[in-house]
């Protein structure tokens, strides 16, 4: 078996019969993985990591013959972020990045953008005072990485660049002028202001990104539009924005 190295964040991890654990990773040179570590419950000191959630770590694993599980032979930590489980809000945040990274990226499908992109957000969860505008950035700039972002551009109807006022169609994807709404009776307003931060950040670089000026309604008619995008195109809600939802109403 092919033997591979590369550094990994942890998706979420489960258990595997009594001895083992199966963690999903999502890499830097490989992408999304699934890796099984043997006996790791009983002999811990094999991995010089405890493979919580959202840690950064290095891993050597062989590639599986005839499953998409690979037999994961060492796993040294990085980075365990451990300041930013200090904080509950922090952990939902980083929470919920890995379960919508998980959510949106195909099995071994590498995309560096999108593994720089997590690490630069956790880093930033780090330091930040202000975690709700790194889970922002993060879902429209993961949106746009993964393929799944809304149309913004132009009307996802018939295509003509919109001037004035619009509306955001969930079903269709994207936004209508003002000839092509009647196509989405359910279609909703929405702030140029709002149309304007998601194309910014959609095109600016993560950091250039934070320097974003954000007011308090347009950061409420983010949330709103992108977890409904979400929600409809996933079509679930995650868990983890279950969580958020109700820390929010507790703080």
């Amino acid at each position: 078996m092919p033997i591979n190295k590369s550094e990994a964040i942890v998706l979420r991890k489960r258990d595997f019969r009594e001895t083992s654990i199966i963690v999903d990773f999502y890499t830097r040179d490989f992408g999304k993985i699934c890796g099984l570590l043997k006996g790791i419950k009983t002999e811990p000191a094999k991995f010089a990591s405890t493979l919580e959630p959202f840690s950064h770590n290095e891993i050597i694993f062989y590639t599986g013959r005839t499953s998409s599980l690979h037999l994961v032979s060492q796993c040294d930590s990085i980075d365990g972020f451990g300041s930013v489980r200090q904080s509950m809000l922090k952990v939902g945040m980083a929470s919920f990045m890995m379960e919508l990274l998980d959510a949106v990226m195909p099995l071994e499908d590498k995309n560096e953008e999108v593994f720089n992109l997590s690490l630069a957000c956790l880093r930033e969860l780090v330091a930040t005072s202000n975690a709700e505008r790194v889970s922002t950035i993060f879902k429209i700039k993961m949106l746009a990485l993964s393929g799944f972002k809304p149309h913004f551009d132009s009307c996802v109807s018939c295509g003509d660049r919109i001037f004035g006022a619009s509306k955001f169609s969930l079903a269709l994807g994207g936004l209508l002028c003002v000839k092509c709404c009647g196509k989405d009776t359910a279609s909703r307003s929405i702030f140029r202001g709002t149309i304007a931060t998601i194309l910014h950040i959609e095109k600016n670089d993560f950091k250039n990104s934070l320097n974003l000026g954000m007011n308090p309604e347009i950061k409420k008619e983010l949330d709103v539009i992108l977890n409904a995008f979400l929600n409809f195109h996933l079509e679930k809600e995650l868990k983890s924005q279950r969580v958020l939802n109700k820390l929010a109403v507790a703080l």
